[in-house]
C-alpha cells in the first residue's frame, strides 16, 4: 500500500507552533484556492507555490504572518494591502488581528498575472515512475 509523503509545507506547518499551524492551513488552502496548477515547494526557508516563476511566499513569524514578494499593478489592492505594508513591500498579518485571506486570495489573483506573462522557468521535470 502506498502512503503518501508529507510535502515540505506539510511539514514546515506540522513544525510551526501550535497557535499558528490552523492559520498557516487556511492560508495555504486559500493559495491552492486561487492557483490549483501552481506546484508546492518549499523556498527560502518557507512555503511558497509555483508557477511559471514563485507566485507567492508565506512564512510564520513571532508576531505576524509575512506573504511575499510585493504585489505591483494593481493600485486599489496595493492600496487595501499599505495597512500590512512591511517595510520591503512584503506583507506583515499580525496574529492577534484576524488574517483577510479574501485579501490573500486577490493578492494570489494579482501574483498570477503577472506570473502568466513570464517565461515558463527551466526547472527540471519530475521524476517518472
Amino acid at each position: 500500500m502506498n502512503e503518501l509523503k508529507p510535502t515540505p509545507i506539510d511539514t514546515y506547518i506540522a513544525t510551526a507552533p501550535a497557535e499558528v499551524r490552523g492559520i498557516l492551513e487556511r492560508i495555504r488552502l486559500t493559495i491552492r484556492r486561487e492557483a490549483p496548477g501552481a506546484e508546492e515547494i518549499l523556498s527560502y526557508g518557507m512555503p511558497a507555490f509555483r508557477g511559471n516563476g514563485v507566485l507567492v511566499y508565506f512564512a510564520a513569524f513571532k508576531a505576524h504572518i509575512g506573504v511575499y514578494p510585493p504585489v505591483s499593478g494593481d493600485e486599489e489592492l496595493q492600496r487595501e494591502l499599505a495597512p500590512f505594508a512591511g517595510p520591503k513591500g512584503n506583507l506583515k498579518f499580525p496574529l492577534d488581528q484576524p488574517i483577510p485571506l479574501e485579501l490573500i486570495a486577490r493578492v494570489v489573483r494579482q501574483r498570477l498575472v503577472l506570473d502568466q506573462a513570464r517565461r515558463p522557468s527551466r526547472r527540471k521535470a519530475p521524476p517518472t515512475t
